[in-house]
């Protein structure tokens, strides 16, 4: 038992902070290199290089046959990839999925997934092989192009980044997340990426704006539409951190009767179709899109979403905003250009950085490939050399062979050859020799000569080496260019249509509803325009106190004791069910204020409001409404006063009563019209302060309310009228007790 335990000699005392804090930078480390973050020169995770380098020692090029998808895993994960066969299968769907990847690296065959979310089918059902793209990425991996490691267990080997004929950072994108950052790199279009790197090539100091004019920004494999500014694509794509507006396409196709319907062919890129479908008809069921009748799915391989307005009289335009605001026909694609250097170092880079690390990777790809051709030739010749010697002195050859036990030492000494050449003519088989021809021998020799020539001044020159990337850029744009099916692009860069804001109204199906409100600020709404019940029921010590009928596209405007307006959509309001629930919940109103008045928002109206010491103005409507739970201070109040009165504005006099039971009536044009203030006097008290106030017609007389609740009316109040400012009567007889209007 002794035995399994550990030796104290072996044991060290660390602080746990310190021992956490290696293991967990050990892990961080090791999630960043080998999980999340692409390496800038091939644009790969370590799993997608294993799973394109064991597919090509299966030999599953694309001129080849399909194998099972689970052979693939299997080779990966036995050889290269030491973790779990699902999670390589997903990462080989994704490669193969051309709605998820630009330019798909595998070619499958079978069920690989859908736009609509749908998994693939198991590995087992599913086929494989590599696409031309994957091919390029490979080209060249047999000729010392790259570096290789051994595997985790030793047995194999494999490549530390793939030569990379092919832009596939930024051409395909990446997303990962790792221990304290992330990196999101949306796709490109490769034809483009060609043009910027052959003028990077040309001008290597070129500017990030220059760029952009090649490079507009990203080419999703499901189209839309990047509504993006230039400026902020340039600012994106200057500091290598930023994110582009993407929309679906759509167009308005005419129906019978004058009407329409909106067809959705194009929807952004990772959204999923299903989902996307749900939620527009859940925001439908919920009265949320009012405009909206109905959403249909008609798609087949391609998208078309059928959408149907409530009435001929919704604009198309106003439809698609409200759908691009509350849903995922419009969505953000951030842009996070965090990769791992040529150093293998983690960091944000800027689009040229990304391009320059591209070719300097292509640089050295193509010295090395260079370097090893010249090798071979250098081999080459000298074996042809030996040829050429043999074939001049075949009979002697021939009876050194046959008579000698160690005929190589004679052959050396006789011809003075070398060890390869000796070997390689030792080697040669009996055919062979009616082959030998001078003529052939010395032709191949010429044309190997003239290749090593060559390959000596292309290592030699750093001008002729871009010179030959440059070549090999254009075919790549040959091959993948905007012509072919594949390299054409398919999102468009447009502006941001210039459109007013949507007004809420537009968002939301209009009905009638009718909102209650009690004396303590229970708040509720009831469907249908509701008569006035006395059998209402609120809270105990609770009672009625504001009773409107409305619309769910209004709004409620609230003026509190603060003399701050408070704003309330009507839609958003709780159910007629229970009692309702409290309006401070809803805005941001001190316990030690109360509301003074609740009214549906009328923008075309003006308001009168006063405050208990007299003070009072007149302000439109549609300065009072609030964009913030805080609400909207328009009503100076100080000390002990506080904001009394909020009224229509609909007249030619005001009727102002004070606590002392004076009347007076005076001129509406004599009260200023501001949009914040404590305003002027209303009216002079000797003790107390305001009552009430209102503004009337002059020539329908003055009303108010009694105590039963009947109408009357003053047609002689002469005696009454006045100027602003002064004390006034006693009011008419019948005026109420409580100096109230009503």
């Amino acid at each position: 038992m002794s035995d399994l335990l550990t030796p104290e000699s072996e044991i060290t005392n660390t602080p746990l902070g310190e021992a956490l804090a290696e293991r967990y930078l050990a892990y961080a480390l090791s999630t960043i290199m080998h999980r999340a973050l692409p390496d800038v020169r091939d644009g790969l995770k370590p799993v997608h290089r294993r799973l394109l380098y064991a597919m090509r020692q299966l030999r599953l090029d694309p001129a080849s046959g399909f194998k099972k998808s689970a052979r693939v895993v299997g080779d990966v994960i036995g050889k290269y990839h030491p973790h779990g066969d699902q999670s390589v299968y997903d990462a080989l769907v994704r490669l193969a999925q051309d709605f998820s990847i630009r330019y798909p690296l595998i070619d499958g065959q079978g069920n690989f997934g859908n736009v609509d979310g749908d998994n693939a089918a198991a590995m087992r059902y599913t086929e494989t092989r590599l696409t031309e793209v994957a091919q390029a990425l490979l080209e060249g991996i047999d000729e010392d192009a790259v570096d290789f490691r051994d595997t985790y267990d030793g047995e194999e080997s494999e490549p530390l980044v793939l030569p990379a004929a092919f832009p596939n950072l930024l051409a395909n994108g990446a997303n990962g997340i790792a221990v304290g950052m992330a990196t999101s790199i949306p796709p490109h279009n490769v034809a483009e990426l060609c043009d910027a790197m052959l003028h990077l090539i040309k001008f290597p100091n070129a500017g990030i704006e220059k760029l952009v004019d090649f490079v507009q920004g990203p080419d999703f494999p499901t189209g839309g539409v990047i509504i993006e500014p230039r400026a902020s694509i340039l600012d994106a794509y200057a500091t290598g951190r930023g994110g582009f507006r993407v929309r679906a396409r759509w167009e308005a196709e005419k129906t019978a009767r004058s009407g329409y319907q909106i067809i959705v062919t194009e929807i952004p890129y990772q959204v999923q179709k299903g989902k996307l479908i749900e939620k527009v008809a859940e925001l439908i069921n919920n009265r949320k899109l009012g405009q909206l009748g109905d959403i249909r799915d008609e798609s087949a391989e391609d998208i078309r979403i059928v959408l149907e307005p409530r009435a001929r009289t919704v604009e198309p335009e106003i439809l698609m905003q409200q759908l691009f605001q509350l849903t995922d026909f419009e969505v953000r694609i951030p842009l996070n250009l965090n990769v791992l250097d040529l150093n293998l170092t983690p960091r944000v880079m800027d689009l040229r950085e990304a391009l320059r690390a591209f070719l300097a990777h292509r640089k050295q790809v193509l010295v090395r490939r260079s370097q090893f051709r010249l090798a071979r030739i250098v081999h080459r010749l000298e074996v042809l050399d030996g040829y050429i010697i043999a074939f001049l002195n075949l009979d002697k050859i021939i009876r050194i062979i046959r008579n000698e036990d160690e005929p190589k030492p004679k052959l050396i000494a006789a011809f003075k050859l070398t060890d390869i050449q000796a070997e390689a003519i030792l080697d040669m088989r009996l055919r062979a020799l009616r082959k030998l021809e001078e003529e052939a021998l010395r032709r191949e020799h010429k044309t190997l000569s003239d290749e090593r020539k060559l390959l000596n001044a292309l290592i030699k020159s750093d001008e002729k080496q871009w010179e030959q990337i440059a070549e090999d850029i254009k075919a790549l744009r040959v091959k993948f260019g905007p012509k072919t099916p594949l390299g054409k692009r398919r999102t468009e860069i447009s502006d941001a249509p210039v459109m007013d804001e949507i007004p809420f109204e537009a968002m939301i199906e209009r009905e009638p509803v009718t909102i209650v409100c009690s004396q303590k600020g229970w708040i509720r709404q009831m469907k249908g325009h509701l008569p006035e019940d006395p059998d209402m029921k609120y809270k105990e010590g609770d009672g009625p106190a504001f009773w409107l009928q409305a619309q769910t596209t209004d709004r409620l405007i609230l003026f509190a004791t603060n003399g701050r307006f408070y704003t309330l959509r009507c839609d958003k309001l709780p159910g007629g069910r229970g009692h309702g629930e409290p309006v401070r919940l809803m805005i941001d109103l001190d316990n030690d204020h109360e509301i003074v008045t609740i009214m549906v928002h009328d923008p075309a109206r003006s308001l009168l409001v006063a405050s208990s010491d007299g003070h009072g103005f007149i302000v439109a409507e549609s300065e009072v409404v609030a964009a913030t739970r805080n609400g909207k201070q328009v009503l100076n109040v100080s000390g002990d006063a506080e904001a009394m009165v909020c009224a229509p504005a609909a007249g030619d006099f005001v009727a102002v009563v004070g606590e002392n039971r004076k009347l007076l009536l005076f001129p509406r044009n004599e009260l200023p019209v501001m949009t914040r203030g404590k305003g002027v006097i209303l009216q002079r008290y000797k003790d107390g302060g305001l009552s009430d106030a209102k503004v009337f017609t002059w020539k329908e007389g003055l009303t108010w309310q009694d105590r039963s609740g009947r109408r009357q009316s003053e047609q002689q109040i002469e005696e009454w009228k006045g100027s602003r400012a002064q004390a006034g009567r006693l009011p008419p007889r019948g005026f109420p007790r409580s100096n109230k209007f009503g």
